[in-house]
């Protein structure tokens, strides 16, 4: 596989609250309305709020009990993790046309490499300007439905430029909406002295012993000696440490694109029985499996997801991430199983879809087969189309396929640029 692109310069393009900015597109009028997105895995409890919930009280995590009990004007929606995919995947294919080297992080969020860009569009501000132009012509249309998203329904952005995307991130979390702050090259660490330490990949555990400490901001834990920091909190401390004071600053990674492999299956009677969907899951899982890309690599990410009966569609997606790569359909089923059993989908399922989505060599065996696999199926063409050649020689008792070959290429004449020899396969 190739390697990754990389890209010091980052600007980082965040769409706070993403899945429920997609519904609040694709559902007119639903902006103006206090609304709450339930959990994928639960629909007894609240996953994303709008501002207008909170400021009913109304918090993520909750159930809907209680957020009813504090907005009796509250709508709930049912998650369509599938429709959040598709659009984010739209997202980083428009971002894809402004730069080669795209990471996305969780849904919403996507770092874009800008190095090399200046020559292309000019100082950071210009490039800024052309991302902005790009989202702005970026249409989030709904998978089932087709129906195009107006301007004004559009989610609103936030960019951040830096080096490093901790610092770009950080830029971005300080921006208007559809605005952007650009930290200039060297002064990354007077930027992030005043920044809150929750801007910090912190646990609650370290984020309330730093503020025990009284250190509520980067400049306050930076202005500390690393190896005391070190000390208190280990590696997780060093690290912290080193963002804090601007001495990281990790690059894009661009991601090598690879086609998936998806087996899918279409239930003429929509199915709700968990038995069955165990059962056609390990049938698509098979099929997957005989797939001719597949062979010599094993299965390191697997998604499925299912299609919901209703008018109103709906979806289920879960995602896994094999900590151990592998071709064995029951390693790749058991996890997608424990799924189903503890978070199944909330209806009954119309079609169903299992990707792999990401892979790992084989052993060497295993590679060793799949060039072999390879070379046999080459080989074996060879020799069949020997023996039809030789087959229809005995037939007609003459030589009758023939072989191009360009003899005066430069000739005005069709008949004198080519000619025909005796083919022998």
């Amino acid at each position: 596989m190739s390697r990754r692109p990389t890209s010091s310069l980052a600007a980082c393009v965040w769409i706070p609250l993403f899945p429920l900015r997609c519904e609040e597109a694709r559902h007119e009028g639903l902006s103006a309305y206090p609304t709450a997105l339930l959990a994928p895995d639960t629909t007894r409890k609240l996953w994303q709020v709008s501002s207008l919930a909170r400021h009913a009280g109304v918090k993520p995590g909750m159930t809907v009990s209680q957020a009813i009990g504090l907005c009796p004007t509250l709508r709930l929606i049912e998650p369509d993790p599938v429709h959040y995919d598709d659009c984010f995947a739209r997202l980083l294919a428009a971002l894809n046309e402004i730069s080669p080297v795209i990471e996305s992080g969780e849904l919403g969020l996507a770092y874009v490499g800008t190095d090399g860009l200046e020559g292309i569009f000019g100082s950071p501000g210009k490039i800024i300007e052309a991302i902005k132009r790009m989202l702005e012509g970026w249409n989030v249309r709904m998978s089932e439905a087709g129906s195009t998203v107006q301007h004004s329904n559009l989610p609103t952005f936030r960019i951040g430029f830096a080096r490093g995307k901790f610092t770009a991130w950080v830029a971005a979390s300080r921006s208007k909406p559809d605005e952007a702050v650009i930290v200039p090259a060297g002064a990354e660490r007077k930027f992030l002295a005043s920044q809150p330490i929750a801007v910090l990949p912190l646990d609650t555990d370290i984020h309330s012993r730093l503020r025990q400490l009284n250190i509520r901001t980067l400049g306050a834990l930076a202005a500390l000696p690393e190896a005391a920091v070190t000390a208190q909190f280990g590696d997780v401390g060093k690290r912290l440490w080193r963002l804090a004071a601007g001495r990281i600053a990790e690059p894009v990674e661009g991601r090598v694109t690879l086609e998936p492999i998806v087996a899918a299956l279409t239930f003429f009677t929509p199915v709700g029985e968990r038995e069955l969907l165990v059962h056609s899951l390990e049938q698509l899982i098979a099929r997957a499996l005989n797939h001719p890309r597949r062979i010599g690599w094993r299965v390191h990410a697997v998604r499925l997801r299912a299609d919901l009966e209703g008018a109103a569609g709906g979806s289920w997606l879960a995602s896994i991430l094999l900590k151990d790569p592998t071709a064995d359909g029951d390693r790749i089923a058991a996890p997608l199983k424990i799924r189903l059993e503890q978070s199944p989908p909330t209806g009954a399922v119309e079609r169903l879809v299992l990707e792999f989505t990401a892979f790992a060599p084989g052993t060497a065996e295993l590679q060793l087969f799949a060039r072999d696999a390879a070379a046999a199926a080459r080989a074996g063409q060879q020799r069949a189309l020997r023996h039809a050649a030789r087959e229809v020689r005995m037939r007609v008792n003459r030589a009758t396929l023939y072989h191009v070959i360009e003899v005066q290429p430069w000739s005005r004449l069709p008949e004198r640029r080519y000619a025909l020899i005796d083919y022998e396969p």
